[in-house]
């Protein structure tokens, strides 16, 4: 008589995404905290940008973060939707929030 292979051990959907989160507990961590610091800079920048538009440079330093960092934000926040160039000042556009309908 033939002896029937072992069988896996079934695990439950909840046990293993249970056991996913305690491998990966550190990349979860540092993950949320970025997540959580790109919302608080994109609530800063929106709220400085919200009334009136205002040029990366100003932005930059209404939030204290260097001008390139601020331009990526805004890059992202454009090709998404959220803000757009409303003209310029001198050699640089102004960016405003868009209006929440």
């Amino acid at each position: 008589m033939a002896t029937q292979p072992a069988q896996k051990e079934k695990v439950s959907r909840g046990e293993m995404l249970k056991r996913l989160r305690a491998e990966h507990a550190e990349t979860v961590t540092r993950t949320q905290a970025l997540l959580k610091e790109q919302k608080r800079v994109q609530k800063e920048i929106c709220q400085f940008i919200r009334e009136n538009p205002k040029t990366v440079p100003e932005i930059a330093e209404a939030v204290g973060m260097p001008s390139n960092e601020v331009l990526w934000y805004l890059a992202s926040y454009k090709k998404y939707g959220i803000v757009v160039e409303d003209g310029m000042c001198a050699d640089y556009p102004l960016y405003k929030k868009i209006e929440e309908k």
